[in-house]
Formats: C-alpha cells, structure tokens, sequence
C-alpha cells in the first residue's frame, strides 16, 4: 500500500512501541494497532525473524510503519536508547505498551536472589525505566502507556511467586505513574486471563476446565488482548490508573 492511500501521510501518524512485539500476543497487539493507523516500533529481545518478518508484513500493508528494534530489557542501559531509537526512526512517540513479560516456575523453597532479579526486572522494572525514558515524549503528545499485567497479580498462581509479585508490582507502577504522569500522559494496565494453552495445570488449559472456571466459558485469545490495549490506548480517554481484566470473568472462579 503506498503512502497516497493513507488516511494520514508518515509523520502524521500517531507511533506505538511495543515490547516483546515479535510473536503471539505481542504480535496481535502489533497488527491491531497497525490497522487503526498507528506507526509501530516493534521490541524483540532474541525473535529477531520474526519481528522481522512481521515488519515486512506491515511495510507491504503501509510503507514506512514499521521498524523492528533489539534490546535486552534486563539491561537499564539499554532502555533509553530504544525509546530514543524509536523516536530518531519515527520523529515522535505516541504510546508505550509494555507487553514483553518473562515467566517461569519458582518454587518459594527453591526461589533465588538471581531468579528475583531476572523476574522483577523484566516484569516491572524495566516497564518502569522505560516509561521514565519515553515520559518527555509522551507528554509532547498527550500519549498514553498499557502495561501488560495479570489476573495472578491479585491472586497469587501457585508455584510461581516470583511472577506473581512481579506482576502485582506492574498494577502499582501503572497507578503510581498514572500520578506522576499525568494529566497529560493516561497509564492503564490489563490483567489477561488465560490466552494461550501451556503445560501449568493450575490454569485453566482444557475445555472442561475453561468452562468450569471461566464465566465466559471458553479460552480467550492474543486478540482480546489487543483489543483492549487498542481501547484504553486511543477510546478511553478519560482513564487512567484503571486495570481492565480481560480475563472472560475467570477472577470470580480462580
């Protein structure tokens, strides 16, 4: 699609980065907001393909909406420099959504110092540092953060207190910024509930169980998600601080 068939010529474009944008939910949230105009930066930490490919993807949909950019988001360092190289690659930066999130087991007896950092870091301080990073930005534009949290933030998942309490922390950073962000930059954060099968039998991972403890009854998927992020992004305009659970009501039965 060239540039004469767009709503808005490149630099009018509103421009998200996204982490973790390679693959699965990422990449959802990706594609939904390409299609409502968004201009993307799109963060893969090792997906290098296929954030590759999913560039390609968008620039054959519309020339010069997507760049893809590498970084190891343990590595404060790091994180002013990719909001800095989305803003050099776009001339502006409209929204932030923190999607990119690591997760694993930890077992309370067995939990370590080394898996606290690991967790902690990706899960919450590097949302945090981003969000200081690209905050000058944001305001210029009156933009807006989501930030990707967890139904298991509010009540734990067994086997996993480490994600857990990385997550919890993501709902207080997104209220907390809310505060010091505002009133010119709106921070939100979603709580997803089960979106993708995986081997943890706590969740819900079969259909019996999806209907049994899901008051939708039935599993939900990367693009509920960017569905919501897309909506707290550009429709609700006077949110902010606000967790949405997208989660097909599996709080009232987890």
């Amino acid at each position: 699609m060239s540039n004469e068939s767009d709503p808005k010529p490149r630099g009018e474009r509103p421009v998200a980065l996204v982490t973790g944008a390679a693959k699965r939910i990422g990449a959802s949230i990706a594609r939904t907001l390409h299609a409502a105009g968004y201009d993307l930066a799109l963060h893969c930490r090792r997906s290098l393909e296929e954030a590759h490919a999913l560039a390609a993807e968008l620039e054959r949909q519309r020339a010069g909406s997507a760049r893809v950019l590498q970084a190891e988001l343990t590595d404060t360092a790091a994180l002013a420099r990719l909001v800095a190289e989305a803003v050099a690659g776009f001339g502006r930066l409209d929204a932030l959504v923190n999607n990119a999130s690591t997760y694993y087991a930890t077992p309370f007896a067995q939990a370590t110092a080394q898996q606290w950092d690991d967790l902690l870091g990706a899960n919450a301080r590097a949302p945090f540092f981003l969000c200081q990073a690209a905050a000058p930005h944001l305001r210029a534009r009156r933009g807006a953060v989501v930030n990707i949290a967890d139904i298991y933030a509010e009540r734990p998942l067994p086997g996993y207190p480490l994600y857990s309490i990385s997550k919890a922390a993501v709902v207080m950073l997104t209220k907390a910024l809310a505060v010091e962000l505002g009133p010119e930059v709106r921070v939100n954060a979603i709580a997803p509930g089960n979106m993708l099968w995986s081997t943890n039998a706590v969740k819900a991972e079969t259909e019996a169980t999806v209907r049994e403890r899901t008051a939708l009854a039935r599993q939900g998927s990367p693009q509920d998600v960017a569905d919501a992020v897309l909506f707290l992004l550009r429709d609700a305009r006077y949110s902010s601080g606000v967790v949405l659970p997208t989660d097909g009501g599996r709080l009232l039965h987890i």
